[in-house]
């Protein structure tokens, strides 16, 4: 079962395009960027797919040679299928694998700009990283997330609900019956997650805890793929502070308590090449007295979320029938998740043509322990954003925050319908897509 993804529309746009590159899918493994490329290769007269990591003596075509005509007369050969430009679609997987291939891109933008290319890799990050240089100007990158929201509705065929979220609005909330039901369909999707495998059994089969089990074969395969990230840091401490990078959900990442008998830049180390993979995202500390935000970041105080909700609250270990069936939002944000999900969506509703960053605020003041959630940037002003449950004597740090920088409203996402109140808006968690915009 192949899920709709927003990045499908792009694709088609970059297949219109007279002018377009050579296109780089990036995103942690197992997000979908093969099977979206392998469904938009239907769109093709030729699809031809490279896999470096399970066809290794395919790396020898770019072992001497990289001019676009050598490199397509030798796969056309192989794979007895023409390659006509503009109408042929080659797609190179595991492309970390082959260095040279990455190298070989620039020149098909150079010297064979109306075929079309495309590739991937689930270790893309780290080959990347190691290249001198990667065709800056001539490769665009597109990036890829776990399923949002509003896709996981559209897979469950749930489209028409999701077209009254985005005609709701402070102004115009929720219908009640439709609101509950939306907040019962968030809670099951922050349970299973964005993993299209995952999303794509449970809607075949309903079943939940065959989801979970999947979810267990992924955070298996994931830890396997430490081994990969870098020779010289141990399996055991990316283990261990992957682990605390769960633990420490919600509250600012303290290199201490990640792991006990390494060293701080060790530990640092460790966590870098996890958020290079994709596997953990982090949340930087931002003065916030101007845009843009990341002018005033202080990357020595972050909070870290792990990139899919269901694998953040499998490994935390959540208890899913109290998470289901109560509908108090303490137990919905239980170890922070409803948090960890308003982050993830927040990313997932930018361009795919952007890897965003995401800021909190903390005031920096001693004795003080005020704290908003998020802090974005929308139509060239600040905004603060809170993920809580309560009435106004819960927002403390929110109005703090609005006085001290002398702003007009913030925003607050809950389990509640859409409304207003004194400088808050309320978006129920369903909707944090309607507060970037679509």
């Amino acid at each position: 079962m192949y899920i709709r993804r927003k990045i499908d529309f792009e694709l088609e746009k970059w297949k219109e395009d007279i002018k377009r590159k050579p296109l780089l899918i990036r995103g942690a493994r197992q997000v979908g960027k093969t099977k979206t490329i392998r469904e938009f290769g239907k769109k093709f007269e030729n699809y031809i797919e490279i896999n470096f990591e399970e066809n290794p003596r395919l790396k020898a075509l770019f072992s001497e040679n990289l001019t676009p005509q050598y490199i397509t007369e030798n796969i056309s050969a192989i794979f007895k299928i023409s390659i006509i430009p503009g109408k042929t679609l080659i797609f190179f997987d595991e492309i970390q694998e082959c260095p040279k291939a990455i190298a070989s891109l620039r020149f098909f933008y150079e010297k064979m700009p109306e075929l079309h290319i495309a590739a991937a890799g689930s270790l893309l990050e780290f080959a990347l990283s190691e290249i001198p240089t990667f065709g800056v100007g001539r490769i665009r990158s597109m990036f890829m997330y776990p399923l949002s929201l509003s896709e996981f509705l559209r897979g469950a065929g749930e489209d028409k609900l999701l077209e009254r979220v985005y005609e709701s609005s402070i102004k115009k909330p929720m219908n009640e019956v439709l609101h509950h039901k939306l907040i019962e369909l968030t809670k099951k999707f922050i349970c299973l997650g964005g993993m299209p495998e995952v999303v794509s059994t449970y809607i075949e089969t309903g079943d939940l805890n065959k989801s979970q089990q999947l979810l267990d074969d992924l955070i298996i395969s994931i830890q396997a793929d430490f081994a990969k990230y870098k020779k010289k840091s141990p399996v055991s401490r990316i283990k261990e502070v992957f682990q605390s990078v769960v633990s420490q959900a919600g509250q600012k990442f303290v290199y201490s308590k990640a792991c006990t008998q390494a060293k701080h830049s060790l530990v640092k180390e460790s966590l870098q090449l996890l958020i290079t993979a994709g596997l953990v995202i982090p949340v930087t500390h931002s003065s916030a007295n101007g845009i843009p935000l990341g002018a005033e970041a202080n990357p020595s105080k972050q909070k870290m979320l792990v990139y899919d909700t269901g694998i953040f609250q499998r490994i935390l270990g959540l208890d899913l029938s109290e998470f289901l069936l109560k509908d108090d939002f303490e137990t919905i944000n239980k170890g922070n998740v409803a948090e960890q999900f308003a982050g993830l969506e927040f990313m997932k509703a930018e361009s795919c043509y952007r890897n965003p960053s995401l800021y909190y605020w903390q005031r920096e003041a001693r004795n003080s322990n005020a704290e908003v959630d998020y802090v974005i940037s929308l139509y060239h002003e600040i905004v603060p954003v809170e993920v809580k449950a309560g009435t106004k004597g819960a927002m403390k740090s929110m109005h703090i925050f609005l006085e001290e920088k002398k702003l007009n409203r913030g925003i607050r996402i809950s389990n509640e319908n859409f409304s207003e109140y004194e400088k808050i808006d309320v978006y129920p968690l369903y909707a944090v897509e309607n507060i970037i915009g679509r």
